[in-house]
């Protein structure tokens, strides 16, 4: 299976470009936010491309320069430049791999504390932080869109909001449970404790989006929710909105927004990914049904164990370990994440 067509999509470009420029192209709104969706998305995946080529033609040009005139300073340049080029060719080759429609989109990162009480509420903020880390090494930016503190230390939940270059499909590959096994100190006995939290991750939707959501299938609430832990207190953020869809039960927390308006739209640019991607997901299933293929792992299934007493992380799906947990804490697991993306190409 063709991965990344470069000519299909260059076509795709210049036809969309085309439309782009008729005289009547803004005469239908709707039709050209979509049109200019789409040819961004396109630009995402072939830009690096495109640049990449240049630089390999110009270094080409250099090195013929450079040998003619015997010129070893420009020969050592060049040098350096083709070592550059391995690295922009690598991630080429990755970035060929994000070939979902969704790929090259922003994204909202959630984590849900799971089994383990105050274990798992503090995993999840440890979580939280090592994709902070993950997203900054990334070039990243990220907003907290809520979160919801633990009873006594971490968080019970948070979600991230996370724009950058194809923020969705490397994330995509978090999506799952994470087990934690440590030393609890929150155990006064010392002992061992495993404990999980789930991740779910999803693309930024726009309003070209294939899903429509009916007003009427919306339950909104408006409330206050602390803005830091503590008891009866501490300060509350009265424009919180919760969103449930209530043909689906899925439902959607924003709070981050200063009114409960821009707080609205936000759960429900939310709401509408999730489940736009659960429609693509269950296109997906019946297709491999059709097809007598494998369904791939869900959301909630366990994809890696974080065993601190051993020293090691491990994932389940790929077999990818660390020894050093504390670098993966830190935000080094651009290894797991590019394990699972080659694991679901040859999947394919």
């Amino acid at each position: 299976m063709t991965l990344f067509n470069y000519d299909k999509r260059q076509a795709k470009r210049e036809e969309l470009e085309k439309k782009l420029n008729a005289p009547d192209f803004w005469d239908d709104q709707a039709a050209a936010n979509k049109v200019l969706a789409e040819l961004k998305g396109i630009k995402v995946m072939i830009d690096p491309v495109d640049d990449a080529m240049t630089e390999v033609e110009e270094a080409q040009l250099m090195l013929e320069m450079a040998e003619e005139a015997g010129d070893e300073e420009t020969l050592a340049e060049v040098d350096d430049q083709a070592t550059a080029l391995e690295k922009t060719i690598d991630k080429l080759d990755l970035m060929a791999m994000l070939s979902n429609k969704y790929d090259g989109r922003n994204c909202y990162l959630t984590i849900y504390s799971r089994e383990g009480g105050t274990e798992a509420q503090d995993w999840t903020e440890m979580l939280m932080r090592m994709y902070l880390y993950y997203c900054e090494k990334m070039g990243w930016d990220i907003t907290e869109m809520d979160r919801t503190y633990g009873d006594e230390a971490g968080l019970k939940d948070v979600t991230l909001y996370i724009k950058g270059p194809f923020a969705y499909g490397y994330l995509s590959a978090e999506r799952g449970t994470h087990r934690l096994a440590r030393v609890s100190p929150f155990n006064a006995q010392g002992k061992r404790q495993t404990s999980f939290a789930a991740v779910d991750v999803i693309p930024e939707f726009d309003d070209t989006g294939d899903f429509e959501i009916d007003e009427k299938d919306l339950e909104i609430t408006c409330f206050a929710r602390s803005s830091g832990p503590g008891g009866q207190n501490v300060n509350k953020v009265a424009s919180a909105v919760r969103m449930v869809h209530k043909p689906t039960g899925v439902t959607v927390v924003c709070s981050n927004e200063r009114s409960q308006e821009q707080n609205r739209r936000q759960a429900l640019s939310i709401l509408q990914g999730k489940l736009e991607l659960m429609e693509q997901e269950k296109r997906d299933a019946e297709q491999l049904a059709e097809s007598g293929g494998k369904l791939d792992m869900g959301w909630g299934t366990q994809i890696r164990s974080y065993v601190f007493y051993d020293n090691r992380v491990k994932d389940h799906r790929t077999n990818y370990e660390m020894g050093n947990p504390q670098r993966v804490m830190d935000g080094e697991i651009h290894g797991f994440v590019e394990a699972e993306l080659r694991r679901r190409a040859k999947a394919k």
